[in-house]
Order: C-alpha cells, then structure tokens, then sequence
C-alpha cells in the first residue's frame, strides 16, 4: 500500500485530507515561549491577536525527527509519499529525509521537495492521493509529480504589507509607502522562491477581481480537474465573488476552497488571498 503524507504547509482542509486519506506532519509555531502544533493546537486567529499584540511575526520551524517519525510504521511494509514545502523555505524536506534515514526507512519513503506552498503543495499532494487509490505504484507517483510540480502555478495578492515587513520580506520603507499608497502586491512561487510580480491599488473586492482577471488566459488554459481559492482570512462576500467567477469560466471539474494554516498566515497576514491552479 502507498501511503500519502504531507507537512502541514500543503493547507488542505480536514474534509479533503479524509477524503483522500492525506496524513498531517505538524510544523511548529513558536509564539514567544509557548510552542505549538499547526492546525492541532493554534488558529490563524490566534496568532494575529498574538502579533499585533507584540508586533512581531511568529516563528515556524520545521517538523522534528520525532514528529515525522510518528507518522512512520518502521515495521511494516507500507510505502510512503510524503511532500515538503519548498526546501529554499524550510529544512522540513530535509528533516523528513533525516527522519526515513533514522528509522531505516529510505527505501520506502520518497520524499518530494514540492518547490511550493500552500495548497500549491496540496495540488499535488491530491494528485498522488488519487493515484495511490487508482493502485499506483509509489514510483509512478514520484515520477508524475516531478513531472507536472514545476506547472503548478501558485500566487496570492496580500492585503497588508505589515506580516511581511515583520517576518523580514519587506522592508520598513516599502512597508509604509505600500501602506500609504494602499498598495496590495501579487506575490507567486517561482522555481521554489516567493517573488513580487505586480501591484494593485483599491479597495479590497477591487484588487482581489483584479488580482483574479488578470489570470483569466492562464486559468482557462489550465488542467481542467480543480482550482483552489486560498485564503487567511477574506469577507466571505470576497471569496463568493471569486467563485462566482471562476464558475462563469466554465473550465473546471471542481473549485475548492480552503484556509491557509498557521504557519503560512504567519508570513501573508489576514486579508490574503491566492487562486492556485495546474498549467497544462
């Protein structure tokens, strides 16, 4: 049997990590002292109370040997795929590695250095999901998700520039003209780097549709099986508009949306919102 686990990045919803039997690996959230499990024992919302509070970002550290290693059985026979955020953003992909090492393992975990975030992970991870149920070996897995993980396209327009300032992805000076200017960026994951490609001014349904729109040749051309609408925290009116949209394309099989965890928000901020989809 080919097992499918994910770190806790991949921002998958409860309901679809059951329905395609996905299994969490935890990174951490350190807020001062206290240290916690994401999506276990902390929401986004407590972390912003926390924030703004000490006006400063969150720490995130990647998944110990021992956490990873809880979500291993070195007795049986399983294989296992697992997925990492971005090793340019984290040492969870090398930690998992660690960790198949450790417990005598490697020949039956492959782990996947996703070169994303968020539910630019989880694309791929319910990819695998539904070839390890259509009794796909674990290497024909790792070979089709190398193949299609650099078509993935995953970005998001942010609300406020604070986060990133805090987290030291923006600078003061940037910070506050954006603030002032009202200015909202597109930021999108390239070649497993976060890049800044775009600015976009007005109200928060103005920049958000036009975040959106700008997409439209690119969504339409897009594989066809689902799109995510991922958030940190949007007015419901917002995330309707963007559906409704996505819906009058008429182009794809299923639109999902999901919240972004703990550790993802600790970078973005509340207001954040990203349409992440597959290329063909």
């Amino acid at each position: 049997m080919v097992r499918i686990l994910s770190d806790s990045t991949c921002d998958l919803s409860k309901e679809l990590l059951e329905k395609y039997n996905v299994g969490i690996i935890p990174l951490f959230v350190r807020l001062g002292e206290d240290e916690y499990l994401d999506g276990i024992n902390i929401t986004p919302e407590d972390l912003y109370k926390w924030s703004d509070e000490h006006g400063e970002t969150p720490k995130t550290a990647a998944p110990s040997v021992e956490v990873i290693g809880k979500m291993l059985d070195p007795k049986g026979d399983d294989e296992y795929v697992v997925f990492a955020i971005s090793s340019s953003m984290s040492v969870s992909f090398h930690n998992i590695r660690l960790a198949a090492d450790n417990y005598r393992m490697a020949d039956r975990v492959h782990v996947i250095d996703s070169a994303n975030l968020s539910t630019g992970i989880g694309l791929q991870v319910l990819r695998a999901a539904q070839m390890a149920k259509e009794g796909k070996t674990a290497a024909e897995i790792v070979a089709d998700i190398e193949a299609i993980k650099s078509k993935v396209r995953a970005s998001f327009v942010v609300d406020t520039l604070v986060y990133l300032h805090r987290g030291g992805r923006c600078s003061g000076l940037a910070a506050l003209a954006g603030t002032a200017l009202k200015l909202h960026p597109r930021i999108a994951v390239a070649e497993g780097a976060m890049h800044a490609e775009k600015k976009y001014r007005g109200n928060s349904k103005k920049y958000v549709m036009d975040y959106v729109k700008d997409m439209e040749a690119d969504l339409k051309s897009a594989r066809k099986e689902r799109v995510f609408i991922t958030h940190s925290g949007c007015d419901e009116e917002i995330v309707d508009m963007v559906r409704q949209y996505l819906e009058g394309l008429n182009h794809f099989d299923e639109i999902l949306e999901t919240r972004a965890g703990s550790v993802v928000s600790s970078h973005c901020g509340p207001g954040t919102l990203g349409v992440l989809f597959i290329a063909q």
